[in-house]
């Protein structure tokens, strides 16, 4: 079932621009159904009602008893979407694209919008989540959201516990935990570990015995910006062209996303150290999808203000990835228009609304010290680490039988996690064609 629900663009004004708010309800396959589930996805940027077929297949589970809702945050996927990606025909595929540097992007952008960027906020969008809780007649419902999702579920319970039966929460940078400023961090202590892990690993370690010299070798090599020429993975096409030292530091933020991509790392990273830059490109050639409009419009607004140069440089010191969030969000900052936020957005929430945090133990950018944080005070959540797993946990081993029973008894407490005892670190890749180490 598809619909709309129509919004002021500028609530607190109530008159104006209107945004028409994408909604795909998948209903409950019995007749007497429970309380919805409504979807927050990640970015922000994407739209869970425009994605509603992947959506709906990793929560077709849940359908047999309760709606599922997505709802298109304004902003993104058909909710009057502040589209800011390149065009097909200025699309440059090459090398120095995966270093994109979006300020003149987004400049452009702004001479083109038809919406109000300063309203395109996480508080906003919450507000507007509720009003499309009460246009479909629904009382209190649960909320499942993914990292720039689940932030914004906290934000949604804060500003409306009625309207909530129970949170899930994957990947969560609580507002307060200010994800950005610690992300070169974050990403530091996954690439830590994963460099432990082959070295406690005797397959690993054989074939990759100074896996963390090789990592300092890579991006030393990078900083020489070295001439490369490579075939495009998917087009065929040949692309030449420096290699930076940030484009190297951003692809390997991008694999230790998912340890499965992670595995990769060791036999890549050689052979980048070698002068072989293919394989490790190619992975990130895959996709360039870039920041949307939205993601400036939220983070701007929200995660770095008020925040300075001295202050990423500082948190970034001694780290692989570095400083290179200044140029690829806090140049643009510079000029997007920022929205209102209230000092209240960064206190941690508080509630006594059931709670179930999901935190995997391999993320690079959302940790399980972010989740430690958001429980801190919920006094009816549980924070879960789920072993082996990297951003995003909800798919991962009997992680969704266990949202099952959450969502049917709305207590994290008495949850049986054990079973997550059986969940590790994929096998790493030892060799190009994919033997494993395990």
């Amino acid at each position: 079932m598809c619909g709309r629900v129509t919004v002021f663009e500028d609530r607190a004004a109530a008159r104006g621009r209107t945004i028409d708010l994408n909604i795909v309800v998948a209903p409950a396959l019995r007749g007497d159904a429970e309380t919805p589930l409504f979807i927050l996805e990640g970015g922000p940027g994407r739209g869970p009602a425009t994605d509603a077929a992947a959506n709906l297949a990793l929560f077709r589970r849940f359908q047999t008893d309760r709606d599922i809702v997505l709802v298109d945050e304004r902003g993104s996927g058909r909710s009057n979407p502040i589209d800011c990606q390149a065009r097909d025909d200025e699309h440059d595929v090459t090398l120095t694209s995966l270093a994109d540097n979006p300020v003149d992007r987004f400049r452009d952008c702004l001479t083109h919008l038809d919406a109000d960027p300063r309203f395109y906020t996480t508080t906003l969008a919450m507000d507007d989540l509720d009003d499309v809780r009460g246009a479909l007649g629904y009382g209190a419902i649960n909320v499942w959201g993914v990292s720039y999702g689940a932030s914004a579920a906290l934000v949604y319970l804060a500003r409306h516990e009625g309207s909530v039966r129970s949170v899930i929460l994957d990947s969560v940078p609580p507002p307060s935990a200010r994800p950005f400023l610690v992300w070169a961090r974050s990403a530091q202590r996954a690439l830590d570990r994963l460099i432990a892990d082959c070295a406690g690993d005797s397959a690993c370690h054989d074939r990759f015995p100074e896996l963390g010299a090789t990592v300092a070798a890579v991006l030393d090599l990078a900083d020489r910006r070295p001439a490369v020429r490579l075939q495009h993975p998917l087009t065929g096409t040949t692309i030449e062209g420096p290699v930076s030292r940030d484009v190297v530091a951003g692809i390997i933020l991008g694999l230790l996303y998912s340890p499965v991509s992670a595995s990769l790392l060791p036999q890549l990273l050689t052979d980048a150290a070698h002068g072989s830059f293919q394989g490790l490109v190619s992975l990130a050639l895959r996709s360039q999808e870039g920041m949307s409009g939205l993601f400036m419009s939220v983070h701007c607004s929200e995660s770095v203000a008020g925040l300075t140069r001295a202050d990423f440089i500082r948190e970034s010191e001694g780290t692989f990835l570095g400083a290179s969030v200044l140029d690829t969000i806090l140049k643009p900052c510079e000029f997007w228009p920022r929205g209102n936020v209230d000092p209240a957005f960064y206190r941690p929430v508080s509630s006594t609304r059931p709670v179930l945090v999901l935190s995997g133990s391999e993320d690079p950018v959302t940790p399980p010290s972010f989740g430690e944080d958001a429980v801190r005070t919920l006094p009816n959540a549980r924070q879960v680490v789920v072993p082996g797993t990297g951003h995003f946990t909800s798919a991962s081993g009997c992680v969704p039988a266990l949202i099952g029973t959450f969502l049917a008894t709305a207590d994290a407490r008495s949850l049986d996690v054990s079973c997550l005892n059986r969940l590790h670190r994929p096998p790493f890749f030892l060799t190009r064609t994919g033997s494993g180490s395990r």
